[in-house]
């Protein structure tokens, strides 16, 4: 097994921006164009923005000349405020036309001064990068500060996308299992083309009964195949508030030692992390505040632990689904739980939102956690059943579909199969006799045909 990196090993970074803290008093590298004015004020970068400019571009600063690697993950951080309420935008593009952006963040300043923090994924392998903030677009005139401006590598890594070629074909799933144990059957060779062949997660709980082992054996078959492994941590202390998926950890004490054990088992191996499915959604079932925020300081615990000794890990904090907690609300909760500490939040884990609608929630929920903390993250869908959408039922449905195969990109960072096709929800909807996590053939069947 890997040893984890440590925290001192992780913390190196890249910083790819020249001047960005303005202590000489100069403004060079920046640059600035039509419709701008810029000096040093205090320690800042004051841009003077003209009146009467349509469009953002229309009045640019920036600094050309950025390294960019596609693959590479990227945080662009700086503090702002304005003269008065304004909308302007960030990106992260090419410096000649098309000027194709990897980051493309619209953002609200006034006259309070926030630090914005922006990870995101180049798709651009380039030494012709640049940073731009767009400031235009309004009637009136407006003045804008900025400083400590940085883009920097995150980790000392590239992250795990980078450095593996795909994502891992779990060959002991439960569909993969059951193809084996009857090739006899009809449904078998379609079952295995259909579901058993591709990427999915595998899910860890109280079932496992050595979880490092577990995981470390999961993701070293992943690593030695040089592909990249999904994995869900699912034993938070009253999982799923006693419905089908009833269990957890008995104790907080007992989920910390869980968590961090899970831990352990990835070491520095590449790996996407789902953190604890409906937990946030859900802490509107837990009795009482103290309950709620004994959960939540679990969460945290999560995220740091996976933070702090998983450098090569992207975890992701699940953030319920489109149709379930108000975007506000949910930022608010996500901030609470942690999810500044990891890659970001997961959406539609276990349900059937289109993508479509998925990642218009999660825009929601980043434009809130923008606007309260001054940060977004980024976000994966579940599209393992969310081909025919959702139909108002979320435990076995009928007439739901298979979604597209995990994948980079496709609206949010990744589209990922986390739920097993064919495991069922629990004894309901079309398998009422089938417990939860239990694969069914009938429901496989009836996901690949939309029936």
């Amino acid at each position: 097994m890997d040893a984890p990196v440590t925290t001192l090993e992780r913390a190196a970074v890249t910083e790819l921006i020249q001047n960005g803290s303005f202590g000489t008093g100069t403004v060079a590298p920046w640059w600035n164009g039509a419709n701008t004015q810029v000096r040093v004020e205090n320690g800042r970068l004051r841009v003077d923005v003209a009146a009467g400019t349509a469009n953002p571009w229309d009045a640019l600063i920036g600094q050309s000349g950025i390294s960019l690697t596609s693959g590479q993950a990227y945080t662009l951080s700086f503090t702002a405020s304005a003269s008065s309420s304004v909308s302007v935008r960030t990106t992260v593009q090419m410096e000649s036309a098309p000027y194709t952006t990897t980051l493309n963040q619209q953002l609200s300043l006034d006259t309070t001064s926030r630090r914005f923090s922006f990870p995101f994924t180049s798709s651009l392998t380039s030494n012709q990068g640049q940073v731009t903030f767009q400031l235009g677009g309004r009637a009136g005139t407006a003045t804008i500060l900025l400083d400590d401006i940085s883009l920097t590598t995150n980790s000392s890594g590239p992250g795990p996308i980078a450095l593996t070629s795909g994502f891992y074909v779990d060959p002991n799933s439960n569909p993969a299992n059951w193809v084996r144990a009857n090739g006899g059957d009809s449904r078998a060779s379609r079952i295995q083309s259909s579901i058993a062949s591709k990427p999915m997660a595998r899910w860890f709980g109280n079932w496992n009964t050595d979880i490092t082992s577990a995981v470390s054996g999961f993701v070293g078959a992943a690593d030695a195949a040089d592909k990249l492994p999904v994995l869900v941590a699912y034993n938070i202390p009253g999982r799923d508030c006693g419905s089908h998926s009833a269990g957890g950890a008995g104790s907080p004490d007992a989920y910390r030692a869980w968590i961090s054990a899970f831990v352990t088992g990835l070491g520095n191996r590449p790996a996407i992390v789902i953190i604890e499915p409906d937990a946030v959604a859900q802490l509107d079932c837990l009795p009482n505040d103290t309950e709620r925020q004994t959960r939540l300081g679990l969460l945290r615990y999560a995220t740091e632990q996976l933070r702090d000794r998983a450098p090569n890990t992207w975890a992701y904090l699940d953030g319920g689904n489109a149709g379930w907690i108000a975007a506000d609300t949910m930022a608010q909760r996500l901030e609470s739980a942690g999810a500044r500490n990891v890659r970001g939040f997961a959406l539609n884990v276990s349900n059937f939102y289109t993508t479509a609608q998925s990642t218009s929630y999660g825009s929601a929920v980043n434009a809130a956690l923008s606007s309260r903390y001054g940060y977004t993250r980024p976000f994966v869908v579940d599209t393992s059943r969310n081909g025919n959408g959702h139909n108002g039922e979320w435990c076995n449905p009928a007439g739901r579909k298979l979604g597209t195969p995990s994948q980079t990109g496709g609206g949010a960072e990744l589209l990922l199969w986390v739920k097993v096709p064919g495991d069922s929800d629990g004894q309901c909807g079309i398998a009422p006799g089938i417990p939860a996590g239990q694969f069914s053939p009938d429901l496989a069947i009836r996901l690949i045909d939309g029936t």
